[in-house]
Order: structure tokens, then sequence, then C-alpha cells
């Protein structure tokens, strides 16, 4: 059984450990096992119990009376709140439980609530992207392993292939093209096809192409088919802090504009021009699609 140190259990569960701490020494909720030589940790059970009392607590239950509850009361509050889409807050504390659990079931029946509840795109733009971007810093940081983030990616994606298919195309006078792909060393497929989703949604024409394009293959797909835009996503933290270089390069071999987007947009500071545009989130992609 995996153990978790205290930081581990601030970054799963998004409580500071001093709070968790005075948790325990107050009301004894979820005291830490000791190895043989007198280290705290904390194992599964703790984390999935922490993440229960964590949920109930966002939800307006205060800790004193949380700590008076059985085990199973606990649980059986939180499947109440489970019911709950429009809580973005419970929505990702569930997939978060589900993912450490690795359990496919609960993670798609989550998912899917979300996307019947709310739709894709708000889905994606309160419960999908900071889950997403919660799960890349503790695969990061260690605090869980890249299976983890596997599993969810691809779950995640293969339900937004789905919506995709769902999607009935609007006749478009004159539809744009649209030249979708990852540039090399990125791997984060998600908002990519969602990305080809929104397009779809306009009626816009669609080229995609998927990951890690090498840079030497664009000017000959772009000859073929001649998109008005191109659209990356920058996600990985592997692509170094230095974005407007990835750009740069992905620009030199490219003679149209091009649309970037992805969470390390937002993060660091990207260079504009009249022939790149940054998309930092889900309503600037919304609202620069639909104006085409």
């Amino acid at each position: 059984m995996k153990k978790y140190s205290i930081s581990d259990i601030e970054g799963l569960v998004g409580v500071k450990a001093h709070t968790i701490r005075a948790w325990e020494v107050r009301y004894n909720i979820v005291p830490p096992k000791r190895t043989p030589t007198n280290i705290r940790y904390y194992d599964e059970e703790d984390l999935k119990m922490l993440l229960n009392i964590v949920m109930l607590n966002e939800n307006g239950y205060k800790i004193s009376r949380i700590a008076k509850l059985s085990h199973e009361q606990i649980k059986n509050l939180v499947l109440q709140l489970k019911t709950d889409r429009s809580n973005d807050a419970v929505q990702i504390l569930q997939l978060s439980t589900a993912t450490l659990n690795y359990d496919e079931i609960a993670f798609s029946e989550i998912l899917a609530g979300c996307i019947d509840e709310m739709g894709l795109t708000t889905t994606m733009d309160v419960v999908l992207y900071p889950f997403m971007k919660k799960v890349g810093m503790l695969w990061q940081t260690g605090t869980i392993n890249p299976s983890h983030e596997h599993f969810a990616s691809n779950l995640i994606r293969d339900r937004i292939i789905v919506e995709i298919d769902k999607v009935e195309k609007p006749e478009k006078a004159s539809p744009k093209r649209f030249l979708l792909f990852l540039p090399e060393a990125e791997m984060h497929e998600t908002g990519l096809l969602f990305a080809r989703y929104l397009l779809k949604k306009c009626g816009q024409d669609t080229l995609y192409l998927g990951q890690e394009i090498p840079y030497t293959d664009l000017q000959k797909v772009i000859l073929s088919y001649q998109p008005d835009y191109a659209f990356i996503v920058l996600t990985s933290l592997n692509l170094g802090k230095d974005i407007n270089k990835i750009i740069r390069k992905v620009m030199d071999n490219l003679d149209v504009p091009l649309l970037v987007a992805g969470s390390l947009i937002s993060e660091f500071d990207i260079l504009v021009n009249d022939k790149m545009t940054p998309l930092k989130n889900v309503c600037d992609m919304v609202d620069f699609l639909e104006e085409i």
C-alpha cells in the first residue's frame, strides 16, 4: 500500500498541511500512522477519508460536526453530494478519487454526468481543465504515478471523441479550413480534440493530425490541404519555459495564421504578432471560433 507524506496529502486534497494537523490535534481526524523510525505517513484509506472530509467541509459541513460522524455516515453524505453536478469542487474531488483508485466505471459515470448536465464546453471549463492541471502538477512532483495521469487523460480523450461524433455539423456557406496538430515533444491531445469539437459545432472544416508532427512535414501538409488557420495546443511542462521559441519554430514552417491554446499560454508571457493569436481559456476559444 502506498504511503503519503503530509505534503503529498496537501496536494491531493487541496488543504494546507497546517490545517490538516489542526484537524488532527483538535478533533483527532485521520491521525497519521508512523513508521518504526517514527516518520509520519498516511495510507490510501486515510487519503480517501480526507478527500471525503474535504468534500463535506467545502459544502458547508463544519469540521466539528464531521468529527462526530462515523466513517459510514461520512461516506453516505458524500454519496448524496455526488449527484450535484453543478458543484465543480465536488466533481473535481470525485474525479481525483476515481483516478487514485483506477476506477474506470466511477470516473466515466462522473464525467458523463457532468457532460449531460452542463454540456462538454462548460464541463471542460469548470471541471476538466482544473482537474487536469491538478493531476499534471501532482504527477510532476511525484505525488501520484504517471499511470494515474495516463488513466485519466485517456478516459477524457475517449469521451471527447464520443462527443465529437455526436455533433451534427451545421451547414456553412464558406467554412474555413483548420489544420490541427501538436508540435514535437507535445503529447497531450485533450485540448486539441476539444478544439476539433468546437470547430465542428461551428461548421468549420478540420484536418486533425494529432501528436508530435515533425516540423518538416508541415509545409507539405499545408501545400496539399491549404488551411486558413493552423491550431496547436501547448500543455506539457516537458516543453520547458521558452514557449516563444517553440511557437517561433512552428511559425517558421507555416505561412498561415496560427492559433495557440493550452495551459502554458496563460502561465508564460507570449509574444503576440499579427500572424499568431493566443487563446488563453475556453471563453477565448469559443469567442474566437464563433466569430470567424
